[in-house]
């Protein structure tokens, strides 16, 4: 069985060290062959030039595609694997078309897992980690009324007046500004256009109490089965969002007036030109720590009184072996990759896995992994 990675980027280069240090089979694609050769030169020499001709001709039976490119060719690569007979895993979202392959996945006894990386991946697990306590808590009661919120984000370790520097693709950064949001505030859907027209304030739990900016980021619903909320529960508030430093806001506020503007060819040519501009005067320098905060929470209250209320809280930051936001999104990868060898996912499209063994044992890995990672009780 051959590990077929594909893409050496930003958030690729621990996960993929790991599993050529782990001695595992892999074979390394990038569109730059020497930027690959930048990466993990001193682990592997078997780095080839990508294209999907030369992937699927590669891929043998019982294979697996690892997809670290851009979110448009995870599709085409889960269909070459499903022509040549392999499986494929991504840190994506599933999109409709990935869905739409689930049928055929099955049918041909292989799997495309997704969704494993940071965000969404790690606070899929510890979503799925908290709902699972709480069914089995005593606390438990189908009149409780539920909250549930997941903030996840790069931010500095740093802080620099733009409030925020690039640790992954900066023309994805901008793209997601121009996207809506519908989440659940107060038993009532919440839709925005704009991150920006629904930013809040947000207290973290971390031993040493910070406040944030935060908004809601897609569209948080479907999470709710996702997560294995019960359908007749009182579900009051359900935000899937993004974290930013306080004052992030403020710094970015000439940038929303801009990208407000923009549509079409020629507003995705200036993004593009944004991104370039913001990479230059934005980059995190040599050596210099990133930081990466994640908190998942789930609240249960009866009469106007909490029962249940835990919270997962993560904060790392960049050292010697990389930054923090290549090890939360490549890592998982690479544990999925082998969870995938040991044949421990069904036939089909997934998602992060919910199962309480699979995720004792992923959480446990990610711990490793952080400063700080601890699952608060605040009740």
């Amino acid at each position: 069985m051959t590990i077929h990675w594909c893409g050496t980027g930003l958030s690729s280069g621990p996960g993929l060290r790991r599993l050529l240090t782990n001695g595992h089979k892999v074979v390394v694609w990038n569109r730059t062959v020497e930027k690959a050769r930048e990466t993990v030169g001193d682990l592997t020499q078997d780095i080839r030039a990508f294209s999907l001709e030369a992937l699927t001709a590669a891929l043998q039976p019982g294979d697996i595609a690892i997809s670290m490119l851009p979110v448009d060719q995870h599709v085409n690569i889960a269909k070459a694997c499903l022509v040549r007979g392999a499986n494929f895993v991504s840190s994506s979202y599933i999109s409709p078309e990935m869905r739409a392959l689930e049928t055929e996945f099955k049918a041909k006894g292989l799997v495309s897992v997704n969704e494993v990386g940071l965000d969404p991946g790690i606070d899929h697990l510890m979503a799925h980690d908290l709902v699972g306590r709480y069914k089995t808590s005593a606390a438990y009661h189908p009149d409780n009324v539920i909250s549930f919120t997941s903030y996840c984000g790069g931010v500095p370790k740093i802080p620099n007046p733009f409030k925020y520097k690039f640790s992954w693709a900066p023309v994805g950064v901008l793209k997601a500004l121009r996207s809506p949001s519908r989440s659940l505030r107060d038993f009532k859907e919440l839709k925005a256009a704009r991150p920006w027209d629904a930013i809040t304030a947000y207290d973290a739990p971390l031993p040493s109490p910070e406040s944030f900016e935060v908004y809601p980021n897609r569209d948080s619903y479907p999470f709710m089965e996702d997560y294995r909320f019960d359908k007749n529960w009182k579900v009051r508030d359900f935000v899937r969002g993004t974290i930013r430093l306080n004052g992030w806001a403020e710094a970015w506020a000439p940038v929303f007036r801009e990208i407000e503007t923009l549509s079409g060819p020629s507003g995705d040519t200036r993004l593009a030109e944004m991104a370039a501009e913001f990479l230059k005067e934005n980059s995190y320098a040599p050596g210099e720590p990133d930081r990466v905060v994640l908190f998942v929470s789930l609240k249960a209250e009866r009469d106007g009184k909490p029962v249940f209320n835990e919270t997962w809280c993560m904060d790392a930051w960049g050292d010697e072996h990389g930054t923090a936001m290549g090890r939360l999104v490549s890592v998982p990868v690479s544990i999925a990759v082998e969870t995938v060898q040991r044949g421990e996912f069904s036939a089909g499209v997934h998602a992060a896995p919910h199962d309480a063994k699979t995720l004792t044992s992923w959480l446990g890995q990610i711990k490793g992994l952080v400063q700080y990672m601890e699952r608060v009780a605040q009740v």
